[in-house]
């Protein structure tokens, strides 16, 4: 996970300088290859995990489509906006652990369902259709079980992996069109 995020950050680097200052292809390389490094030291010097390596459930991590389709839906289809879509469906996730205060299960889903808006919350522009969004969901869903342990006290965790993947399936959208 920390690799993708890595590469996540190279790419998007990349594309801003060669966009931004029409620079040579080996210039913007070499650019890219002394942040990479920088990076390489920045991740190397924090601690993002613990040494035991740990996976979140799947039936907990299944909630992340459920909440990006929601989200979606709200946003687009009921025309609401990304923000207050994002509200209310983080709103209500947050009230689901209070229908069964002694269940561990419920205590656990308001995380995965957060995490699904911010996939929701994305444009039609970007994400086009509900199949989009489920995929996208169930790509975030996997990176959310894989960084169980990962980026533990760095804020950001979740809408990074929202993040992540929608910048993952948008990618593979444009190579196979």
């Amino acid at each position: 996970m920390v690799i993708i995020v890595m590469l996540l950050q190279l790419l998007f680097l990349a594309w801003i300088i060669k966009e931004k200052y029409e620079i040579s292809n080996f210039i913007a390389l070499m650019t890219i290859s002394c942040i990479a490094i920088l990076l390489l030291f920045g991740y190397k010097y924090l601690d993002l995990h613990h040494e035991d390596y740990e996976y979140e459930k799947v039936v907990v991590v299944i909630w992340v489509p459920i909440g990006a389709v929601l989200c979606y839906y709200i946003n687009i289809h009921l025309n609401l906006g990304p923000v207050i879509a994002a509200g209310i469906i983080g709103t209500a996730a947050s009230f689901i652990p209070s229908f069964n205060n002694s269940s561990t299960y419920l205590k656990q889903l308001p995380v995965p369902i957060y995490c699904g808006t911010f996939v929701g919350m994305s444009s039609a522009l970007i994400i086009p259709s509900l199949s989009f969004v489920i995929i996208t969901g169930i790509l975030a869903a996997l990176f959310l079980m894989l960084s169980k342990n990962l980026f533990l006290g760095i804020g950001g965790k979740l809408g990074t992996i929202a993040f992540a993947s929608v910048v993952f399936i948008t990618f593979l959208n444009w190579i196979t069109a």
